[in-house]
């Protein structure tokens, strides 16, 4: 199995959770487009990078056993103290276009379970995420 580095991580990530539906809207591509180019995480990544590695994670999970590569490939590349900040940016592209789908939601439990993020901690996340995408 291939190695990636943090920044591919957070970016698979928020791009697992933008296919999960099999609809990557303009609202999620553009959520992590900003993530990318104004988070303090990113300052350090070749931001011409991120449409390759993308496609990368793309092609990874179109793969039979895909998902559980990438989820290998997410925990192994992040330190502990990222791992809460995947969740985040996971929530962000979720809550990005106005709503969560099913398949969405079932994707964020997964990354809940696979990067060990308590249940207080992640209900903080998600509704930190709700709150800044709410709309009148």
């Amino acid at each position: 199995m291939a190695k990636i580095s943090h920044h591919a991580a957070l970016i698979y990530t928020m791009v697992m959770v933008s296919a999960s539906d099999r609809n990557m809207t303009d609202a999620e591509l553009a959520s992590i487009g900003d993530m990318v180019l104004h988070l303090p995480v990113f300052e350090d990544f070749d931001r011409k990078k991120l449409t390759r590695v993308g496609a990368d994670c793309a092609r990874l999970l179109q793969e039979d056993d895909g998902l559980e590569q990438a989820f290998a490939l997410i925990k192994k590349a992040l330190p502990k103290k990222l791992r809460e900040t995947a969740y985040a940016l996971a929530c962000e592209v979720a809550a990005a276009d106005g709503k969560a789908t099913q398949e969405e939601l079932r994707l964020l439990e997964l990354i809940r379970d696979h990067l060990s993020i308590d249940r207080l901690t992640a209900a903080a996340i998600e509704r930190g995420a709700r709150a800044r995408h709410q709309t009148v």
